[in-house]
């Protein structure tokens, strides 16, 4: 499916390709391949591929916390060298401190800034609030389910006022009905904060649910498959799961997931 590049990118990633040493080998791993792409401001964008594809390399690049080897990527046309407080992280698992309440877990960020706690108690409230978790404030991880974890964790990573979130499958280790709660409560999240989101996931139809476009990579070394548009409207609904253009476009992505070329896009997409 032909793709629209998006104009005034908020994200752009230029020709990035990452290796890693290898203990007892000659040569180092080729995890990411040449990569380019761009995420406009507001956009979300999905990223599906196998695991070993290099998707959380590309994330972490993306927020900073590793340099590529090759290429480079900017945030509004600055490189990206370390974290910046306009980027949100969401990690897989909610990544809690047991012994903070939901509340203090939310202000860690801004402890770790070595900001004070106070102006941003009211804000981490807030969040809470907006995220469906906010009369649990007082509450350990322990006392809380999956889905309110991840609630935590993503009010956390929008504290110091991040409006671009990167995602690392944060919903992959909850059950399929919380799940698409979590679904529907993150685009909630994301209209309400004018967000630009970048999430990764190996689960097709919620790439298509979720996202304006979809990236696809290939097994290592991870190289850009092919990208798609999503025909979807907005604002979504779960109606829209069981339309003919929702089921059309995750079977053209699933079957190009399956149909592999050794060469894959390299360039500029």
């Amino acid at each position: 499916m032909a793709h629209t590049p998006p104009s005034q990118p908020r994200i752009a990633v230029d020709r990035i390709s990452q290796w890693f040493p290898v203990e007892n080998a000659d040569e180092d791993l080729l995890a990411l391949d040449n990569i380019s792409f761009t995420v406009a401001d507001g956009e979300f964008v999905a990223i599906v591929g196998e695991s070993g594809c290099g998707k959380t390399t590309l994330l972490r690049i993306l927020a900073g916390l590793v340099q590529p080897t090759e290429g480079e990527a900017r945030l509004d046309g600055q490189r990206i060298v370390e974290p910046n407080d306009a980027v949100g992280f969401v990690f897989q698992r909610s990544v809690l401190l047991d012994w903070r309440t939901a509340l203090d877990n939310v202000l860690l960020p801004v402890e770790l800034a070595n900001q004070p706690r106070g102006p941003f108690r009211e804000r981490a409230q807030e969040l809470l609030d907006m995220v469906g978790v906010g009369g649990f404030a007082a509450r350990y991880p322990r006392q809380l389910s999956g889905g309110m974890q991840q609630r935590v964790s993503l009010a956390r990573a929008l504290i110091r006022h991040a409006n671009v979130l990167l995602m690392d499958e944060p919903f992959s280790a909850l059950d399929a009905i919380t799940r698409e709660q979590m679904q529907m409560e993150l685009l909630r999240i994301w209209r309400h904060q004018q967000a630009t989101a970048v999430f990764i996931t190996h689960d097709i139809p919620e790439a298509v649910f979720l996202a304006d476009r979809v990236i696809l990579m290939t097994p290592r070394p991870g190289r850009i498959r092919e990208i798609f548009d999503v025909p979807l409207p907005r604002p979504r609904t779960l109606e829209h799961r069981f339309s003919e253009p929702f089921t059309a476009l995750a079977r053209e992505i699933r079957l190009a997931m399956l149909d592999q070329p050794e060469a894959a896009v390299g360039g500029t997409v």
